[in-house]
């Protein structure tokens, strides 16, 4: 079971029998409103969307999409459910670029179909893998979020960036997880939330997420954290990850970057929290992680509302890579990585021994 459920009333994606129950987050907060999906194309265009999002909830959708395409096969070889199975994994995985999860989740679900005997216990095996790995994540979630609360001090204020709770990652959340758990631990914390421009995640759904649970939060501008930094209103920042590489170079919502330098120039802890999922230990630094570009319409309008002139160019880079040199710690469920990350190699074993 979804050990969420222990603190929130509400989960972005659960498997019902047959089809996906999606909390659509597009409609938040004005809407609570849960999409019922049947078809492996219809979750696509949810992850597409941002229907559902947060790197690990995106690799649990991810991974229930491959059930769903499953379903859908005809085929009756093994040889040939499989090929119809790899393309269904490549068309989920082109959905999103950056969020390492989804690819690492993909990646499961065609190694545990390969050992199917056939395609009936193929698919078998391709629920109980989904539904795993949706366990796995919210439980990574929760370890992380209490190797996290020992940086956190009682009285302590928190800046984050973007959405990190349990909308994002079907467990306790990651850095906004961390938060959660130190309130539980009885911790007086209050936190200041940036909008996250250009889709306002942090507007939306952070602030959404921490009221409910009665943890303190005032929101602000992208560019008001220089500004409340400055005024030493900001004891640490914690921030999520869509992928890490081996370097300790990071990819987050994109905005992380100057935030993390802002905290280096007024000496405040950066810290980064992300399951082992997150980690790309095939890329060398974080100048190899791809960087999806999304719709210029969403910087030049707000819910379909024109803010800029017709026709005015735009970009949109949805994702911005810190360097290592800015990252205080990286924060797992394995436990703490500590500087120095610079220069210094991250390898699978010690994610595994950590």
């Amino acid at each position: 079971m979804n050990k969420s459920k222990m603190i929130v009333s509400y989960q972005p994606i659960e498997w019902k029998g047959d089809m996906v129950k999606l909390l659509d987050q597009t409609l938040l907060p004005a809407e609570e409103v849960y999409l019922e999906i049947t078809d492996f194309h219809e979750i696509m265009t949810a992850i597409k969307e941002l229907k559902i999002r947060g790197a690990p909830a995106i690799g649990v959708a991810g991974a229930y999409g491959m059930v769903l395409g499953a379903m859908q096969i005809m085929a009756k070889s093994k040889a040939a459910f499989v090929s119809e199975l790899h393309d269904v994994a490549i068309a989920i995985s082109g959905t999103r670029p950056t969020a390492r999860n989804l690819f690492w989740a993909i990646e499961r679900m065609e190694m545990a179909a390969a050992k199917g005997k056939n395609v009936e216990e193929i698919k078998t095996i391709l629920l109980k893998e989904a539904k795993k790995i949706h366990n796995e994540e919210a439980d990574a979630t929760i370890a992380l979020s209490k190797n996290g609360n020992e940086l956190i001090k009682d009285g302590m204020t928190i800046l984050t960036h973007c959405n990190t709770g349990p909308l994002a990652t079907t467990g306790y959340g990651t850095a906004v997880g961390i938060i959660i758990y130190a309130h539980m631990q009885g911790k007086k914390i209050q936190v200041y939330a940036d909008e996250t421009r250009p889709l306002l995640q942090g507007a939306r759904l952070t602030t959404w997420e921490l009221r409910k649970i009665g943890i303190p939060v005032t929101l602000i501008t992208d560019s008001m954290a220089g500004y409340f930094m400055k005024k030493g209103k900001i004891d640490c920042v914690i921030v999520g990850a869509d992928r890490i590489a081996a370097n300790g170079d990071t990819a987050n919502k994109i905005g992380t970057y100057s935030v993390a330098v802002l905290a280096k120039e007024n000496r405040i802890p950066f810290y980064v929290a992300a399951p082992t999922s997150t980690f790309d230990l095939s890329l060398s630094t974080g100048a190899r992680i791809p960087i999806e570009q999304r719709n210029p319409a969403e910087v030049t309008h707000i819910k379909g509302i024109a803010i800029a002139p017709r026709y005015v160019g735009a970009a949109n880079p949805a994702f911005d890579v810190t360097p290592n040199k800015y990252i205080t710690a990286i924060i797992t469920e394995k436990g703490i990585i500590r500087k120095p990350i610079t220069n210094r190699k991250i390898s699978d074993k010690q994610l595994k021994l950590m």
